[in-house]
């Protein structure tokens, strides 16, 4: 009979061929303005699937029960409870569908094409009041500097299908690895799931102490969503595609921010310190261009986790996983 850490190990072995792999190749992804218009857009459409989740599910804990998670198909809210049944929402970025399903067997859905998101908006409050679905939402947009309402936004229209299948398909691979990362902490860390507000794929850690009253700042946020987002210690990392910067990026932070932590020495060579963001920076193109891009990316997660958790003196043998070896 196999014990539990003949099981642990032979996953091990499985992980560090997968991550050992250096044939997969990534997708290049356009430069941030041949598809800004398209990403605009889309960004626009995901908050309002995300805040529709926000109104009807439970208030888990730093906004984690309104993310959105990747598919293999493209994102998903994941089950939503209303009343005595439940629905999903779901961007197919395979065949380019918005696709609302319930526990009751119905289903809308609607083509995903160039349309305002005004035109969204609209199209998917319809499909949920056709599945019995009466829901108000806070019709704007958060973490952007000009919050045009939903129903009034003409300006974001695009949709580029080629560039959002090339994207949705780096997600995957960057979900896949984030996962991996979030496997090695025992502590306190988010599922690995796509902030509809900042338009990103993000894994954070926990130190499981309290932090400083965050001093909020980002634009069209309340004070006491930053607040709370923020009540403890993190070492977070994401990826987005390029809104801030021009190119598709990973980014890691620390919050607080311990005294060192802008000039620690972090892995890959590629990756920097970005003085104005007050964050680690590593462009996505030198991830997809390295001989392993897996092991790229997880080096400098491993490497931003020890600049926040070595400066700050997190308890790390109580938090990290003892990897099993052979």
């Amino acid at each position: 009979m196999r014990t539990l850490n003949d099981v642990l190990r032979k996953k091990w072995i499985m992980t560090m061929t997968l991550i050992a792999d250096s044939r997969i190749e990534l997708p290049m992804l356009p430069s941030l303005a041949d598809w800004q218009d398209t990403s605009a857009t889309l960004h626009m459409w995901t908050q309002v699937a995300g805040k529709v989740r926000l109104v009807l599910s439970p208030d888990i804990n730093h906004g984690w029960g309104s993310t959105l998670y990747v598919t293999t198909r493209g994102l998903t809210t994941s089950p939503i409870p209303y009343g005595n049944f439940s629905f999903a929402i779901d961007f197919d970025f395979i065949e380019h569908v918005l696709r609302i399903t319930t526990t009751q067997g119905t289903c809308r859905s609607f083509a995903l094409e160039p349309m305002s998101v005004a035109n969204f908006y609209h199209k998917t409050m319809q499909a949920l009041r056709e599945l019995g679905i009466e829901i108000k939402i806070l019709a704007r947009p958060v973490e952007v500097e000009v919050a045009i309402p939903f129903e009034k936004d003409e300006q974001h229209s695009s949709y580029d299908a080629e560039a959002v299948t090339r994207y949705w398909h780096i997600l995957v691979w960057v979900d896949r690895i984030f996962k991996e990362f979030r496997a090695r902490f025992i502590g306190k860390v988010n599922p690995v799931h796509f902030f509809w507000g900042g338009f990103d794929l993000a894994v954070t850690r926990f130190s499981g102490r309290t932090a400083p009253k965050h001093p909020g700042g980002a634009p069209n946020v309340a004070a006491r969503i930053m607040e709370e987002a923020y009540s403890h210690e993190v070492s977070s990392a994401g990826f987005w595609p390029g809104t801030g910067l021009g190119e598709a990026a990973f980014y890691a932070y620390a919050y607080p921010t311990p005294a060192g932590f802008n000039t620690y020495p972090v892995q890959p060579e590629a990756a920097y310190f970005h003085d104005k963001l007050g964050e680690f920076i590593l462009p996505y193109e030198a991830v997809r261009t390295a001989d392993n891009p897996a092991q790229a990316l997880l080096s400098f997660l491993q490497a931003t986790y020890e600049a926040a958790a070595n400066l700050a003196k997190w308890d790390r043998p109580a938090l990290e996983r003892k990897v099993v070896q052979t």
